[in-house]
């Protein structure tokens, strides 16, 4: 990345695909009360986003707001990590995914609630109040289902050893960047080595690490995930309700 608004683009790209893939669980939890709480998160997501994508319009001084860098950006354009963008999968998957990612950002809103940028300190320390929650909330599924029947232990490792390779991606270091994203990686380490060991749960030692979202090389999935998205801005272009 380069510079404060790659740093910044990045981070909202994160918080809307994330926000995005969430959302697809509105009617299909496995229970009414997970139905909102992941409603919920993903509304934290988007909130976030909106926040990050303004200030990165303002950064980029080239008159895009933030609905036009949501929603007229090619997927070649995004800048989140693969992690955000992978399927959902069974309901595993998408706590390993919450886990991880909330494992990400709360450490990164933390040190970005202390930078010298104030937009960026001021998001930072709204942000991180709400990552606080989804840390607790991936954590306690991923106890229970890794803890709990062997059908649900057998899912979350699996979930686990799945997405396990896409969290490196999260902390290649950038020392020009408001918060260098490879200081991050022990206090993620720190938080999730013991969720993992008490659900009973193995840490994945696969070495491989898939990258290049940063670098706007996604997998297949962003496009399905933006072509759903952005239909309705780029079908109505100006539209004002």
């Amino acid at each position: 990345m380069n510079g404060p608004f790659d740093f910044t683009l990045a981070l909202a790209d994160d918080a809307l695909v994330a926000a995005q893939r969430l959302a697809e669980w509105t009617t299909r939890a496995p229970e009414m009360e997970e139905d909102i709480a992941l409603a919920n998160i993903a509304l934290d997501q988007l909130g976030a986003a909106r926040l990050l994508l303004t200030y990165a319009g303002e950064l980029e001084g080239a008159g895009r707001d933030e609905d036009a860098l949501a929603y007229l950006r090619d997927d070649r354009e995004f800048r989140n990590a693969l992690l955000v963008e992978l399927p959902n999968g069974d309901f595993a998957v998408t706590m390993a995914k919450l886990l991880f990612l909330a494992a990400y950002q709360l450490p990164l809103y933390t040190a970005l609630a202390g930078c010298p940028d104030e937009r960026l300190a001021a998001i930072g320390a709204k942000a991180r109040k709400e990552s606080a929650y989804h840390l607790d909330h991936g954590a306690l599924w991923v106890k229970r289902l890794g803890d709990g029947t062997e059908e649900s232990h057998r899912r979350m490792q699996a979930a686990v050893d799945h997405v396990w390779p896409y969290t490196h991606e999260l902390f290649v270091a950038d020392p020009a960047a408001p918060v260098d994203p490879a200081t991050l990686r022990p206090a993620f380490d720190e938080v999730v080595g013991p969720v993992l060991a008490e659900a009973t749960l193995t840490q994945p030692g696969s070495a491989w690490a898939p990258a290049g979202g940063r670098a706007g090389v996604h997998t297949e999935h962003l496009g399905y995930l933006l072509a759903e998205m952005q239909v309705l801005h780029r079908a109505h272009p100006g539209a004002k309700w």
